[in-house]
């Protein structure tokens, strides 16, 4: 039954899951569609496209079966359904949305924290020691559904966005030593990801056509489990945007993006960053990278996709130092393309021969040398069943990105 606490399943994972070695049979109904009408009480408007490059070099296909820039190489760090090596832990399908935070207790040591968007769902982290080992790993959230993508606090947590219509967002503990905590107050719709920005706010975005664009306000700076949601109203998309309170943050009758008047609606929101005053998020179905500034309050369009190099957008991740863009692809070529500040593009990792998956979940280790990212339905196993692989990436990404 679809209903406001049930469970949506897209295309694609009825897709996915229909096509993966019979190992899951769904009956459900498709509800995300590009075709779908925007719904009512939300504005869409037609916007001018910034001119781009595109920049081409030659990579070498390496013994992973990545295609890398010249001087980068890569691991696996770990193949769902698998145990985590050495660690004695098995991980989970379909890896998303990531985030590294240092460890607490041993210097130069980091934590990666990894979503699954899975039914059930939930959240690995994975423990390096300096030296780039895999020390440890174990899941740090449980019992929750289809965890998306998220982001990482300024207080050293993992916020995971569940994505379906009565989703929320839950605080995670890397280390592992405190439990998962759910906000209530940060609304139930279908979570995708989220961003706390330089004004003590958390920016999210909505899996949906004619989904919202929201910020968090916390009551109390740091706690995320009292506040104000919002949801951006105006003629927009493009230009000033009008903050107005979502008057019931659970949705119990009506859904969010639903209950304000002159909600800018966005084709299907998906990553988000932030660095200082400037908000990034990427929307999927009209293959946009939208710009907003919270000291402005206003919206622009920073890129346009859909032809040469980057496709299906997806997951994103500013990289402070360089201001460069990182845009993981759905669809597309599987490729992790960079948007450099003139605009300029070029893919920097390319998973070839997969074209059911998709690329997900970039970020830095916390010195800035080592990229993660997952091809959420790569082959694993003899039976080459599509469930996903996390990787590594390393090189002179500081003499590539110009820091």
């Amino acid at each position: 039954m679809n209903d406001d606490t049930t469970p949506r399943v897209s295309r694609r994972r009825l897709l996915t899951w229909s096509g993966t070695a019979g190992a899951l049979t769904v009956a459900a109904m498709v509800t995300d569609a590009c075709s779908t009408p925007a719904p009512p009480g939300t504005t869409t408007t037609t916007t001018t496209i910034p001119s781009t490059t595109t920049t081409t070099v030659v990579k070498e296909l390496d013994a992973n079966g990545l295609l890398l820039l010249p001087g980068f190489t890569s691991r696996i760090v770990a193949r769902a359904s698998e145990e985590v090596a050495g660690t004695g832990h098995t991980y989970r399908w379909y890896p998303d949305g990531a985030a590294t935070f240092p460890d607490p207790v041993v210097p130069g040591g980091w934590y990666l924290a990894v979503n699954h968007e899975a039914w059930p769902g939930g959240v690995t982290s994975i423990r390096f020691a300096p030296d780039g080992s895999i020390v440890g790993a174990g899941s740090i959230c449980d019992g929750t559904t289809y965890n998306c993508a998220g982001g990482a606090t300024p207080w050293g947590t993992w916020l995971t966005c569940e994505e379906y219509d009565a989703g929320r967002v839950w605080e995670c503990d890397p280390t592992g030593a405190a439990p998962a905590v759910v906000h209530d107050a940060m609304g139930r719709f279908s979570h995708e990801a989220a961003a706390v920005a330089a004004d003590g706010r958390v920016y999210l975005t909505e899996d949906k056509w004619g989904g919202g664009f929201y910020r968090f306000t916390p009551a109390t700076p740091g706690d995320l489990s009292a506040g104000t949601l919002e949801i951006a109203t105006g003629p927009g998309p493009v230009g000033a945007v009008t903050w107005v309170e979502v008057p019931d943050p659970s949705a119990s009758a009506t859904p969010t993006r639903l209950q304000v008047p002159s909600t800018i609606g966005f084709s299907g929101g998906e990553g988000i960053d932030t660095s200082g005053a400037d908000v990034w998020f990427t929307t999927k179905y009209d293959k946009r990278v939208w710009h907003y500034r919270t000291d402005t309050s206003t919206v622009d369009l920073r890129y346009q996709g859909g032809s040469g190099v980057l496709d299906g957008l997806d997951n994103l991740l500013v990289d402070e130092a360089s201001q460069v863009l990182f845009i993981a692809e759905d669809d597309g070529n599987q490729e992790l393309v960079v948007i450099r500040p003139d605009n300029s593009v070029e893919a920097v990792v390319q998973v070839p021969d997969q074209p059911d998956s998709e690329i997900t979940g970039p970020c830095f280790s916390p010195d800035g040398q080592r990229v993660y990212f997952s091809s959420q339905r790569a082959p694993v196993g003899p039976s080459a069943l599509a469930v996903g692989v996390t990787y590594e990436v390393t090189g002179p990404w500081d003499q590539y990105l110009g820091r």
